[in-house]
């Protein structure tokens, strides 16, 4: 009978003893796994980082749907001139109602389409054509820029489009240029957009190559109007070109992502 008494004894404990272990595994599980959560949550996030992984994203979006690789933009260059971009729409030097981009890379030759247009806002490519550089600059190919007055040559950096009047190229506008000592002395060397009989592909295919401006960035003759009615009153223009002493306060890339992100959301930025 004592015998017996035991034995039960011995199963009702083990009985007893399984759901505890079972309990006790199961709560340690949920301790880990709450851990875990707990972690996660709270690791830190690289917010500049993927602030600049938005703004390079934008950049190759518009870059890809207005076609700018086939129209023989370089990406990098692009991406220069929208940081410019951004960062003087924080200026408030640009019109509230343009998204016009101008670009201009005079590190092509002049019988090469060098000029390009684009509307932001719809990433849409709206001219691509020639424009000539000063014949200070070089022959076919610019290789020397200047800011200075009688030099005759282009000028590079970053301007806005500024006002329009009848002169002997008729129609022509004037240019602000902001990068000091590369191209501030636009308005006094009369650095202005016009266009010229000798931007034309078929003067290309007489001399091999456009004729010259005095700096200007002059155009072809039947495309002068409609570029300079598309681009007037306070849009960005931005020359490029093969020059390792350009530098521009406004190619500052944490400062265009800033300006984008917080163009991006307004509402968010203000608070």
């Amino acid at each position: 009978m004592r015998k017996k008494s035991i034995r039960i004894s011995g199963i009702l404990l083990i009985a007893f003893t399984f759901p505890a272990v079972g309990w006790v595994s199961s709560k340690k599980s949920d301790l880990s796994f709450s851990n875990k959560a707990h972690k996660t949550k709270e690791t830190p996030v690289n917010k500049s980082s993927s602030n600049t992984e938005l703004f390079d994203q934008h950049i190759h979006s518009v870059y890809e749907q207005a076609n700018l690789a086939k129209a023989g933009l370089d990406q990098s260059i692009f991406k220069k001139a929208l940081i410019g971009y951004y960062n003087l729409k924080k200026t408030q030097l640009l019109s509230a109602q343009k998204s016009v981009l101008t670009i201009i890379d005079f590190s092509k030759k002049s019988s090469e389409k060098r000029l390009w247009i684009i509307d932001l806002e719809s990433s849409k490519l709206l001219f691509n054509t020639l424009v000539a550089h000063g014949r200070g600059s070089g022959m076919d190919m610019a290789t020397s820029f200047s800011n200075q007055p009688n030099s005759h040559q282009s000028s590079l950096g970053f301007y806005v489009t500024s006002d329009t009047y009848i002169g002997k190229h008729g129609l022509s506008m004037r240019l602000d240029g902001l990068d000091k000592g590369f191209n501030s002395n636009a308005k006094e060397r009369a650095v202005v957009i016009h266009g010229a009989d000798y931007v034309s592909q078929s003067f290309v295919n007489q001399t091999g190559r456009l004729g010259r401006s005095h700096g200007c960035p002059a155009l072809p003759v039947e495309l002068t109007k409609t570029i300079i009615n598309a681009i007037k009153g306070q849009t960005v223009l931005f020359i490029s070109g093969p020059s390792v002493q350009y530098k521009s306060e406004f190619l500052n890339q944490n400062m265009a992502v800033a300006n984008f992100i917080s163009s991006a959301n307004p509402v968010q930025a203000s608070i």
